[in-house]
């Protein structure tokens, strides 16, 4: 049997402190307020990674992720080449809010309502964005906030930007017959659990 490190060890009587993990995080964040959280976990590696496949890092401006949770969708970003200070997380959840800048100390975390991002982000966005990527749980709000939501995340982009949006669902959590967008689906990510899809939806005409 290998001998344990003293990092190892603990004093006779006491245990070492445990981080709590992400799931538990997102189960006790749900349970609180299952409408506003929506997942009972935070998204998984692949998922993520499609989700930041659809930003690209090379075009200047900072990107806008609303609901990034405990930041799975926010790490992928940075991996993508996405640099932190480029990034703006709107979180509801305080705790979360806190997590995020720990992780990412360079992103600007705001806790507000992205329902109403434009009022929310007011003086603290100045360049259009070049994408929104989002982690909303959609299905919870009725249509016109759905449609308000692309409308406000189109007026503080760069004509054209793209909002990214995942889905648990087999059809478009935003009702394409009723808010009219370019949409494209992504295949489905089966190693997500649940498996997701992601949508991407721009304005039906070029803004700007």
């Amino acid at each position: 049997m290998l001998p344990r490190s003293a990092s190892d060890l603990a004093p006779a009587g006491k245990t070492r402190p445990r981080k709590k993990p992400d799931e538990l995080r997102f189960l006790h964040s749900w349970l609180q307020d299952p409408l506003r959280t929506g997942a009972v976990s935070p998204s998984g590696r692949a998922l993520a990674r499609m989700m930041a496949s659809y930003v690209d890092p090379a075009l200047p401006g900072p990107v806008i992720e609303l609901g990034p949770g405990t930041g799975p969708v926010t790490a992928a970003l940075v991996e993508r080449g996405i640099a932190p200070e480029r990034l703006v997380l709107i979180e509801y959840n305080p705790e979360f809010c806190k997590l995020l800048k720990q992780r990412f100390p360079g992103a600007t975390v705001i806790r507000g309502d992205a329902y109403n991002m434009e009022t929310t982000l007011q003086g603290l966005v100045e360049a259009p964005a070049i994408a929104v990527v989002s982690s909303l749980p959609l299905f919870t709000r009725p249509v016109p906030e759905r449609r308000s939501l692309t409308e406000q995340a189109f007026r503080l982009c760069v004509p054209d930007a793209p909002f990214i949006q995942f889905t648990y669902a087999v059809v478009s959590p935003m009702p394409l017959d009723e808010i009219p967008l370019r949409a494209h689906r992504s295949r489905r990510v089966w190693r997500n659990i649940p498996p997701a899809c992601v949508w991407v939806y721009r304005s039906p005409q070029m803004n700007g």
